[in-house]
């Protein structure tokens, strides 16, 4: 028999699901407006007067977005970053990772400290940019030009994600290492047999941190990418974004949607892949959290 709610509780579950209704709209709004004003007319962005709904709806904007080759080629750029700068990263995460979690691991200690040290004290934005240049003539001196890799392979760590696999890790029971050493497995079979699919969770939820962390790079793309080719789509955003707020390149304007609408577009097709992915993920996300970030 279903036992009736006291009234505290009752209050309580309508505070609790009206917040969490407004919090969900709130976070909604801005993706709708976007939405909304990349397929509104040219006046009604410029006045200010899409607030939920598109008005005089037109999809043009969409369409030179969609004719314009950079926008492509930023994408691509970004689909490239964001899969090599994953597997990359995943790749020394969970080697590290699995590294750090045995207690027979020599100065183990010693090297779980440093690592949580690099949370607490960060180098700062000037000692990195300066290892970044150090790196960048390092791949040019033995022939990689193309910029993109040192996005990918010189910023490929995060201590953070490292910890969470490590956590993960030290949670698979010994017994079940210890069979497979027994069935003659080698160390690399263990960490592939056993502890990769028994924290696969927590690896997808890593795995996501790091996608999304790639795909929404801007920052250090912008400062150590020169050549606009092989600029990401962030990057290409906030070029577009300056070149369509110049008063002096935007003077003779004459298309029937408003220059932000563009912008506007190129905002929601940025986020519709993760959007599309998230979902997919989202089963493994709590629980790989929870897993990753306590230690029994």
């Amino acid at each position: 028999m279903k036992r009736k709610l006291e009234i505290s509780e009752l209050i309580f579950k309508i505070l609790s699901y009206t917040l969490l209704t407004i919090f969900a709209l709130a976070c909604l709004y801005p993706f709708v407006y976007a939405v909304a004003s990349a397929i509104s007319g040219r006046s009604a962005v410029e006045y200010g007067r899409v607030v939920l709904l598109p008005i005089d709806v037109q999809f043009e904007a969409f369409a030179r977005m969609f004719g314009d080759n950079m926008f492509w080629n930023a994408y691509s750029n970004t689909l490239f970053i964001t899969l090599y700068g994953t597997l990359w990263a995943m790749f020394t995460a969970i080697l590290g990772a699995y590294a750090l979690s045995k207690p027979r691991l020599l100065f183990r200690k010693a090297f779980n400290f440093f690592l949580v040290f690099t949370m607490w004290f960060a180098a700062g934005i000037v000692p990195q940019y300066l290892n970044y240049l150090a790196t960048q003539k390092v791949f040019n001196a033995v022939g990689i030009m193309d910029d993109k890799w040192l996005v990918v392979i010189a910023m490929g760590m995060a201590a953070m994600n490292i910890i969470l696999l490590r956590n993960a890790f030290e949670g698979v029971p010994s017994e079940v290492e210890e069979a497979a050493i027994v069935d003659g497995a080698t160390e690399m079979q263990v960490l592939t047999n056993v502890f990769i699919p028994m924290s696969k969770s927590t690896i997808a939820t890593v795995a996501l941190f790091f996608a999304i962390s790639r795909w929404n790079g801007y920052f250090w793309a912008r400062q150590m990418i020169s050549n606009q080719n092989e600029h990401p789509l962030q990057v290409f955003i906030r070029l577009r974004l300056e070149e369509f707020t110049d008063p002096d390149r935007m003077t003779g304007w004459n298309y029937p949607y408003a220059s932000d609408s563009v912008i506007y577009a190129l905002i929601v097709c940025s986020i519709v892949p993760i959007l599309v992915i998230y979902p997919f993920i989202q089963k493994y996300f709590a629980k790989g959290t929870n897993v990753g970030g306590v230690k029994e």
